[in-house]
């Protein structure tokens, strides 16, 4: 990605110190944002069992909103003059947690894994939240914005596990 050309500018009033440092933090939750959306879609190709259908027709929503999320803060990388990389190779290179391990398996077990992954990417949304604070509030607004979404997604995961005493199965 070395040979990419980054333009000398960023958002006005915005000093290029704390652009690429920006940029740094966004590029993390695009990668995750992208991994995450392509995850949804496995879940929901490979879904099967009691409640099949609520469960993949309650995916396809969440797969284009994270979309959006991703082409979201893309675009705000290219803002601030830098450049927002999405191939498949950067984004494998990128990660750093472990490939969605399930295939074809039950609601309740899909529903599980799929909980922690929204673990993951919403923590790591909170942290990168606190660190954009200082640096960009657009960027800090926009992050908060997402993760408000994020989170109830997670919520509607849990409700199909959640017991009638608040519990997780």
């Amino acid at each position: 990605m070395s040979n990419l050309k980054v333009a000398s500018f960023t958002a006005p009033g915005l000093k290029n110190d704390k652009a690429e440092q920006t940029i740094k933090f966004l590029e993390q939750r695009m990668v995750a944002l992208i991994d995450l959306q392509l995850t949804l879609k496995h879940i929901h190709w490979n879904v099967v069992g009691a409640n099949f259908i609520g469960v993949h027709e309650m995916l396809d929503p969440q797969v284009e909103s994270v979309r959006e999320m991703t082409d979201t803060i893309a675009e705000r990388i290219a803002t601030l003059g830098g450049v927002p990389v999405g191939t498949p190779k950067s984004v494998v290179e990128r990660r750093t947690w472990e490939e969605y391990s399930l295939g074809k398996a039950l609601v309740k077990d899909h529903l599980s894994a799929l909980n922690a992954v929204y673990d993951g990417v919403n923590e790591d949304h909170r942290k990168a939240i606190d660190e954009v604070s200082e640096l960009d509030p657009v960027s800090e607004d926009m992050l908060t914005s997402q993760l408000a979404d994020l989170e109830q997604f997670q919520w509607f995961v849990r409700a199909h596990l959640e017991s009638a005493s608040g519990d997780l199965s």
